[in-house]
């Protein structure tokens, strides 16, 4: 297993009882950045992966690890859900075979290179696949009272754009309002999880009634353990949606096709203007049901490992 040093990614992969090789870093905002980054990373995980007799080589849309594995004539298994993500060129080119779920676009399939012999798909999200039997730490409850977080605050997660994603050009002003809106209810607590040091100098201070950790949580459990995640992102919308817990995105971006089949399904609320933030309702939740698509986790894995 390898990892790039960025954000919380090595920290989050050793609790999970992990020990990733660390090869690279990020490489900016910059498109220059990246495209150096990209390179210069896939150059040292050639240099690693030399010599070692691996079979296959799986990520969820690594394009430094699939642009290496080719380079050394490696099966390569790539996953990915978001259909705007302009990479995607690269990796479902080069890419053994491509795993996306069944909403993704065939359209966008065939824009990216994938041809119809190398695409597989599954029912769900890739979140399913990790969080389907899923059970909270009951122990977690010590871990927020010691940030500030007690039993009969409305706790709201919360994850602010990725301003320095290929994918996310733009600002998002409608964020800073709902931060505005909600750092103003005395019976709400927020753990703010900032995507990188820059972030938590932006939002530090913000408000009494913010709390950003120092450390890594358990994404898992603070999720089940919120009333409401909000993010600006993806994944942890997903991931709430997942286990049955309120979520809404305020992404300001093109929304990806799992993420309107879950508005479909009434599983995620949608903030695009200054009346959907005045009807978000933010309260202490009801019993949260989670979705239990335990199917899902042997499929994707089946996907993988399979070579027919």
């Amino acid at each position: 297993m390898t990892a790039r040093e960025f954000a919380q990614t090595v920290e989050m992969a050793e609790m999970a009882g992990l020990r990733p090789v660390v090869i690279g870093g990020h490489g900016g905002r910059a498109l220059s950045g990246k495209a150096g980054n990209l390179v210069g990373r896939s150059r040292a995980l050639i240099g690693w992966a030399r010599g070692r007799s691996f079979d296959l080589a799986v990520s969820h849309n690594s394009y430094a690890q699939t642009l290496a594995a080719r380079v050394l004539k490696v099966r390569s298994v790539t996953l990915m859900d978001y259909e705007h993500q302009p990479a995607n060129h690269l990796a479902f080119r080069l890419a053994s075979r491509v795993i996306v779920p069944r909403a993704f676009p065939e359209e966008a399939l065939r824009r990216f290179g994938a041809s119809a012999r190398k695409v597989r798909r599954y029912e769900g999200t890739k979140e399913d696949v990790y969080l389907a039997a899923f059970a909270p730490d009951p122990h977690f409850a010590e871990t927020l009272f010691e940030l500030g977080v007690k039993s009969d605050d409305v706790l709201v997660v919360i994850r602010p754009p990725a301003r320095d994603a290929l994918y996310h050009r733009f600002e998002n002003e409608l964020f800073d309002e709902l931060l505005k809106r909600l750092s103003r209810r005395r019976d709400v607590k927020i753990i703010l999880l900032a995507r990188n040091l820059q972030q938590r100098t932006m939002y530090n201070q913000r408000s009494a009634n913010m709390i950003l950790p120092h450390n890594a949580l358990d994404g898992a459990n603070l999720i089940a353990a919120a009333d409401l995640v909000i993010s600006a992102g993806g994944t942890m919308n997903r991931e709430a949606a997942a286990l049955g817990v309120p979520a809404a995105t305020i992404y300001a971006g093109r929304w990806a096709a799992v993420d309107e089949e879950l508005l479909r399904e009434g599983r995620l609320k949608r903030i695009r203007t200054m009346e959907d933030l005045d009807a978000l309702p933010v309260e202490k939740k009801r019993e949260a049901k989670a979705r239990r698509a335990v199917h899902v986790r042997s499929q994707v894995a089946d996907l993988i490992l399979s070579e027919s």
